[in-house]
């Protein structure tokens, strides 16, 4: 058990995770920036994985109250881990996916997750009310609680870092499975920065790799629009 865990907080209708670990598996920095904000407002303590490796190693050494696997990771699919987790003992109270597209829903409750995160993530009262639903009632917040219409903004430095992130990887050459990871990895933050270009772009790219066709149109069209948005000013 991780020692912050045993003395756990009583949840408020303020902060209704207070007490609660939410480990966030997400490789791209600008939507963790979004869970950070999201666990922050809610009173949940975040810890971040980039990739199944990272997050293999925080679970050898704690267990978190809460697990939000991305199902599109730079070392494989985060399915995989679900099924870990869900099969784990101790049990994480709750296992939810994440994904920028919609039908990886099914791939992961299969795996076994409680539910699913469509990226973007943004609205505070979803975010919490898809935790809340799986709890148990002794970690639920007592009393009536008011719905939050506040929507979280992630800072847009940590975007451009990973549209750098994308560069590199575009400069360096990718292909095969490496071009269906940057679709999708495009996408999820292309969602949240409402950027209905890019998320279009990726949007091609995933549908010539499912179609079997070539790709260097659609991946030269993104290098384009990555170049683009790192040459934009960044309002800090």
């Amino acid at each position: 058990m991780d020692d912050l865990d045993r003395m756990i907080p009583v949840p408020t209708p303020a902060r209704p995770l207070l007490g609660l670990t939410i480990l966030v598996i997400e490789d791209s920095r600008f939507a963790s920036e979004a869970m950070r904000l999201l666990c922050l407002r809610s009173g949940a303590r975040i810890r971040r994985a980039d990739c199944l490796r990272s997050a293999r190693r925080h679970l050898q050494v704690y267990r978190p109250s809460v697990a939000i696997v991305d199902l599109g990771l730079p070392d494989g699919s985060g399915a995989e881990l679900i099924r870990d987790l869900a099969a784990s003992q101790p049990r994480v109270a709750v296992i939810l996916g994440l994904s920028g597209d919609d039908s990886a829903e099914r791939l992961a409750r299969a795996a076994g997750a409680d539910g699913f995160l469509a990226k973007p993530v943004t609205g505070l009262a979803a975010f919490q009310n898809a935790i809340l639903r799986h709890l148990p009632p002794d970690r639920q917040p007592a009393g009536p609680r008011a719905v939050s219409g506040e929507t979280i903004r992630p800072d847009r430095l940590a975007l451009r870092e990973d549209m750098a992130q994308l560069a590199e990887a575009l400069d360096r050459g990718v292909q095969g499975k490496e071009l269906d990871y940057v679709a999708q990895f495009l996408a999820g933050v292309a969602r949240i920065a409402g950027d209905v270009p890019l998320v279009e772009a990726a949007g091609a790219l995933a549908a010539s790799r499912q179609a079997g066709q070539a790709s260097g149109a659609e991946v030269a069209r993104i290098a384009g629009l990555v170049r683009a948005r790192l040459a934009e000013p960044v309002v800090i």
